[in-house]
């Protein structure tokens, strides 16, 4: 067992209070909500019921704008696009003589609708898919642009199609038949409406509280961070993307056999931006903040219709003006959306729900570290242009296992830029980067990661508002196999119990137990830095590239840390460090690295670097030779 790196905490926060002891849970209270709803549903006035229904509806579909541009952090104005290929999906294979004659005889004439939604999911998947990995490319305005763009493609496509009715649209759509049941009424159809909604929230959330939940939420702000966990981010994006499709296809469908009629109004680009507000002013990081947001912005508008033309006459449309400034006002005094406001208020009634427990942990994938000496990393004259300029010039350098290598030099020296090179986040102009003697140029920092790489960065990269532990947690990424399948039915939970189980024991190990619990950026900068290298243990890596993890610390962190360094090497770790702080280079080095404008100026033990008179003029000037420079680390 390693030294524990025992940080000072006077300059830091303390760990968060526990939650005050509530009445309820969270869970008992939505069950409590739902069963009420259910008790109510058959003496809920019919227009209230068709109101519940629309809401349900746009849920669905906000939802799915939650985990795409809450979580995800990729913003689609194009959803009422994909409600309108399920929707119209399922009425062609409904009313199509071609397809009730084909279907009808294999599914039966109550088998036509599901036959529809089959359609219609395929067709989703097929046009998102292909959508998302043109569309996911792009950043900035330029990805919310392009998505406009194809929302209108499609909205006009639907409307210009004779087969599917031009803008006349499609009528006699037949009701649903579930078990024999007709779903005709909205009070029947609306109960599958709202079951479908509910336990699309439970599949979500089950996303969302394990591995594959970590790795979505990584995609926002955390992409480069995500790559060096071993996560794919572009095919994380692109079936995000597609889950979101998907469920905006199941609410199209179902809206379809509810109004009994499509046509192409219902799928506009101002339907899409509404959807887009529903899940923005509810909380887009939060599920039930789609409910929220469609039940507002539903009711919201039904009122406005009943009460401006009293106000203003029927001659404009003001309720669209009225509904914007509401928008503004609302997004300007609650910009996190409504339900993290609702969730700070309840917190003194409400209790934490109890983890479920786990019989049996399962075993994460465990990497055989090479023997001490063994060259993990090599690079030959690794070279970095931006245009004229020579950032990094025929660099070489070797790590070997059971070893501290430090790379030094002055401020603008190259270092961050070769440190991107060798751990796949940057490609280099030249030379060959090669890592457990496979060639790795060109190659993404995931792949770097999949061989036992990991790294921290010299600006910290963290999931500020989640808990440490799954920071850590996402550092082990690539040591379990489940997939979203099986977090969705929860059938994770013994490899999720282990990847937790993980993280804390790195946890104490680098001294932070007490803020385990705690959101990472609640923490000082220097346990920050901690944190991350918790996270790259957690990995099991065989080699580790540290940027600056001193930067930030006080003289006793420091001391812990070097200590916990020292035990990694003596386990058989290959450590390569950036650094400024030369006094813990060179206590700590067994090899150092030089470079000065790019170029390496000096190699060797810290006794040969310090005698070193290039070494010298590059960090004082040539001034005061006899000075080492462990002495001088303030000028570095």
């Amino acid at each position: 067992m390693s030294a524990p790196v025992k940080t000072d905490t006077t300059a830091a926060v303390a760990p968060l209070p526990a939650a005050p002891r509530g009445i309820v849970s969270r869970t008992q209270l939505t069950l409590a909500a739902v069963a009420l709803l259910a008790l109510c549903w058959g003496w809920l006035p019919d227009f209230t019921v068709v109101m519940l229904c629309y809401i349900g509806l746009y849920a669905i579909v906000a939802a799915g704008l939650v985990m795409l541009t809450g979580v995800g952090g990729m913003t689609s104005f194009g959803q009422a696009a994909f409600v309108g290929t399920g929707a119209y999906a399922t009425a062609w294979v409904c009313t199509a003589p071609a397809s009730v004659a084909a279907l009808s005889g294999v599914v039966g004439m109550a088998g036509l609708p599901w036959a529809g939604l089959a359609l219609g999911l395929v067709i989703t998947f097929a046009v998102a898919w292909g959508l998302g990995s043109v569309t996911l490319k792009l950043s900035g305005h330029y990805l919310p642009l392009c998505t406009i763009a194809w929302g209108l493609s499609l909205y006009y496509l639907f409307g210009n199609m004779q087969f599917l009715g031009g803008q006349t649209g499609i009528t006699g759509i037949p009701p649903l038949v579930l078990g024999g049941l007709s779903l005709a009424s909205p009070r029947a159809i609306g109960v599958l409406i709202w079951a479908v909604l509910l336990v699309s929230l439970w599949l979500l959330h089950n996303l969302l509280d394990s591995r594959e939940g970590r790795a979505i939420r990584a995609l926002k702000g955390g992409r480069v961070m995500a790559e060096s966990m071993g996560v794919d981010t572009a095919h994380y994006r692109i079936k995000l993307f597609v889950l979101a499709a998907l469920l905006a296809a199941i609410s199209g469908w179902l809206y379809a056999h509810l109004q009994r009629f499509v046509s192409p109004t219902p799928f506009n680009l101002n339907i899409g931006i509404e959807y887009l507000f529903m899940a923005v002013v509810g909380g887009a990081g939060h599920l039930w903040g789609a409910v929220l947001g469609a039940t507002l912005i539903t009711l919201l508008k039904e009122k406005l219709q009943d009460v401006l033309p009293s106000l203003l006459g029927t001659s404009g449309n003001f309720e669209v003006i009225v509904f914007g400034l509401l928008m503004v006002l609302v997004l300007q005094r609650f910009a996190d959306g409504l339900w993290p406001t609702l969730q700070r208020l309840s917190d003194r009634w409400l209790c934490r729900d109890a983890p479920a427990p786990v019989r049996h942990a399962a075993t994460l994938d465990q990497r055989t570290r090479p023997a001490a000496g063994t060259v993990l990393l090599q690079a030959r004259k690794v070279t970095k242009r931006f245009g004229g300029l020579i950032a990094n010039n025929a660099v070489s350098m070797d790590v070997k296992a059971g070893e501290v290598h430090a790379l030094i030099g002055p401020n603008g020296a190259g270092k961050s830029t070769f440190f991107n090179m060798i751990s796949g986040v940057d490609d280099a102009t030249e030379g060959e980067v090669r890592l457990m003697d496979q060639p790795m140029l060109r190659r993404p920092s995931r792949a770097f990661a999949r061989l036992g790489m990991a790294r921290t960065f010299q600006h910290v990269r963290l999931l500020g508002q989640r808990s440490v532990v799954e920071n850590v947690a996402l550092g082990a990424h690539q040591r379990a196999r489940r997939g979203w399948i099986a977090s969705m039915l929860r059938m994770d939970r013994a490899e999720e119990a282990a990847l937790l189980a993980e993280a804390r024991r790195q946890i104490e190990r680098c001294g932070l137990g007490a803020y385990a619990d705690t959101p990472a950026a609640s923490l000082a900068l220097g346990q920050q830095r901690i944190v991350e290298i918790a996270r790259a243990l957690a990995g099991q890596p065989a080699i580790l590239l540290l940027d600056e993890p001193a930067a930030g610390l006080r003289h006793l962190e420091k001391r812990a840390l070097a200590d916990l360094l020292r035990q990694l090497r003596a386990e058989g770790l290959g450590i390569l460090v950036v650094e400024h702080d030369m006094e813990f280079v060179m206590n700590l080095a067994d090899r150092i690295t030089v470079l000065e404008f790019g170029t390496v100026i000096a190699e060797g033990t810290p006794v040969q670097v310090q005698s070193n008179q290039r070494v010298l003029d590059a960090y004082l000037g040539g001034a005061d030779d006899d000075l080492p420079v462990a002495a001088k680390g303030a000028s570095a």
